[in-house]
């Protein structure tokens, strides 16, 4: 066979070996999820630790912290992508106006880490507020891309003493482990500590 040829036949079977392998490369767990595809638009490398914008400026400033466990509850979990959102204190998704993909729904109140060996994570925000005129506690979005490219979102961070918490809110049993934590002091700032455990509770874990 000519030597061109054969290189041509290697090379196309490559490019569709690629391209299978990009099409099974991410995968959803646990039911429909709207914006569950944000936690796959980080962009560079990322760390165990991020800051927020407006973090320097906010009037309440938060830390989140925990560790991620993977499926056992025992071994901390590595290379764990775990992104956030939420509102500001006004109680909105803020946005400039030249947002994409998800970021125009999730505004840029929103961030993304990756665990190393000790499954650690941190976030530097802001303490968010209740949607304005509705019912709903004020919350942040957790959503996990675990190495292997499964994705899905947890329960939400919720605040206890939250004077509209109410069981609607909660899941039962809770995705990743109990949301509902208390806001502490730390160093003239809040903070929660929530650690998570990977698939716990997410339908077609496995």
């Amino acid at each position: 066979m000519n030597i061109r040829l054969i290189i041509f036949v290697v090379s196309v079977l490559l490019s569709s070996f690629a391209r299978s392998q990009e099409e099974k490369e991410y995968e959803l767990l646990g039911g429909p999820c709207e914006g569950c595809e944000a936690v796959l638009e980080f962009k560079g490398d990322l760390t165990s630790v991020d800051t927020l914008p407006e973090f320097d400026s906010a009037e309440s400033k938060l830390k989140i912290t925990g560790t991620i466990f993977e499926n056992d509850g025992k071994t901390p979990a590595e290379n764990v992508v775990l992104y956030i959102h939420h509102t500001n204190a006004k109680g909105i998704y803020p946005t400039k106006g030249d947002e994409k993909g998800w970021a125009d729904r999730h505004g840029y109140l929103r961030g993304w880490i990756k665990t190393a060996n000790d499954g650690r994570y941190t976030f530097y925000t802001q303490v968010p507020a209740s949607y304005p005129n509705r019912r709903t506690p004020a919350h942040i979005h957790l959503l996990v891309l675990e190495p292997d490219g499964r994705y899905y979102y947890l329960s939400d961070y919720f605040f206890k003493g939250d004077p509209l918490l109410t069981d609607e809110h909660q899941q039962d049993p809770p995705r990743g482990g109990d949301g509902v934590l208390e806001l502490q002091n730390y160093n003239g700032m809040k903070l929660i500590e929530r650690d998570l455990i990977l698939g716990k509770a997410v339908p077609g874990y496995e």
